[in-house]
């Protein structure tokens, strides 16, 4: 991994990790809790993830399309509130 990939590696466990504090509401670690936690858990995914193959490029798919759908849910209920 360079220098790059690594940084970008650190930056979406970061924001993973902060997002979680969000949805866990009272069960975090503080923020920068949060970013550790966050930072070591996109490593120990992006482990399993790697192990399971196939399966786990499924897993992902679907983890991305939900996140997908929420996002395309939050915008629409706000355009029809407009």
């Amino acid at each position: 991994m360079d220098f790059v990939g690594l940084f970008i590696f650190l930056i979406i466990g970061a924001v993973a990790g902060w997002l979680a504090g969000i949805f866990m509401k009272g069960r975090g670690a503080g923020l920068l809790g949060n970013i550790i936690f966050g930072i070591a858990g996109a490593a120990v995914g992006g482990l399993l993830f790697s192990l399971l193959g196939l399966i786990g490029s499924i897993v992902t798919a679907i983890a991305g399309a939900a996140v997908l759908l929420l996002l395309a849910g939050v915008f629409m209920k706000s355009k029809n509130q407009s």
